[in-house]
């Protein structure tokens, strides 16, 4: 390298370093005016520090999602591959294998935010506008059932909503309660008194050494003894059957509102078609497998051979958690984890049974 090149990277990384102080004296570019340092600055806190002026909903951010989210993390935030998950993971943090996402772990909202319009999309950050980021917020909190897909999410209306997790971390005050107590000089030898025992085992992996110690037989369950009806007494009367319920009206619309979030694989009513997957018209109490000209997965042509009917219990069943009712299924879906939602849909499924 030549001695010019070399003194001009020298003085570069010099400016670099020494910041507007330095440049001013070698007259190197000057100090960033404040509504410059504003415009890099982007940065949003816990308490809404730093929310733009915008807003947006669930639905207009649906269709942002699929354009610019969904080729990783799937239609429904449910992930895809190795990419994260989104959305769901509700009531598992205290599981052996949680799922954390957005709904489930992150305690606050604005992280969501500024990570969002910071970071993505992918391969092109920092190219979403406010409004944007606000309605691909609201889409991930629908996806994680903790809002309307109407609610329109603003600097306004932020902290109406209500992260399950937000008391699940503490503040870290470990340097001011404890660093003091260990980060003198080290003791090393005979610094414990009492035996080293383990107290807590990595059950998950399977790691800590086991303790020689003889097992216990487990406890003999005791044996069900079913006692017969004496002779001459008549057997318990049968349970009455139940009658299913009249169709219910207000049922079904809030169900056509949650049957947005299948719309975008799904069609029902006059005109329908087949798309990521099949029609849904007259669904109800219909053997499993019998749109025609769709082409079906081999579990659930596994599923239609044995005869599976869709009845509102196998349905409701099937939208709570498709991927564990049905082994290998194509539906991505992650499910309907509100057992009203489930009963919604199948009752709006019904009003286009025909």
């Amino acid at each position: 390298m030549s001695k010019f090149l070399k003194s001009t990277a020298l003085l570069t990384a010099l400016a670099l370093v020494s910041g507007p102080a330095f440049a001013e004296k070698i007259g190197l570019g000057r100090p960033a005016l404040p509504e410059e340092v504003a415009a890099w600055n982007g940065e949003v806190h816990p308490d809404g520090t730093g929310l733009p002026a915008g807003s947006g909903d669930a639905i207009v951010g649906e269709e942002i999602f699929a354009d610019k989210c969904a080729a990783c993390h799937g239609d429904f935030a449910e992930g895809i591959d190795n990419w994260p998950k989104l959305a769901g993971g509700a009531d598992t943090l205290d599981h052996d294998d949680p799922l954390k996402t957005v709904g489930s772990y992150w305690p606050y909202l604005s992280t969501a935010f500024d990570y969002i319009k910071r970071s993505m999309p992918y391969g092109n950050a920092g190219t979403l506008t406010d409004d944007e980021t606000y309605a691909i917020v609201a889409y991930i909190l629908f996806s994680n059932d903790l809002i309307e897909d109407d609610f329109v999410l603003s600097k306004e209306s932020f902290f109406d909503v209500e992260m399950p997790n937000v008391d699940g971390f503490i503040v870290d005050d470990r340097a001011e309660t404890e660093y003091a107590a260990w980060s003198g000089e080290p003791c090393m030898e005979n610094c414990k008194g009492e035996p080293v025992k383990v107290t807590m085992r990595a059950m998950v992996l399977d790691v800590t050494p086991q303790e020689e110690a003889a097992v216990e037989p487990a406890a003999q369950e005791p044996a069900v003894v079913v006692a017969e009806a004496p002779k001459g007494e008549a057997p318990a009367a049968a349970e009455p059957e139940v009658v299913a319920a009249a169709f219910d009206a207000e049922l079904a619309a809030k169900g056509e509102k949650v049957f947005r979030k299948c719309k975008s694989c799904h069609q029902v009513g006059e005109g329908a078609k087949n798309k990521v997957g099949p029609i849904l018209n007259g669904i109800v109490d219909q053997a499993a497998g019998a749109v025609e000209s769709f082409k079906y997965s081999k579990p659930m042509k596994k599923a239609a051979e044995g005869g599976l009917v869709w009845s509102e219990a196998e349905l409701a069943s099937f939208l709570a958690n498709p991927k564990k009712y049905m082994k290998g299924t194509k539906m991505s879906f992650a499910g309907l984890k509100k057992e009203d939602d489930q009963l919604a849909v199948v009752e709006y499924l019904k009003s286009v049974s025909d």
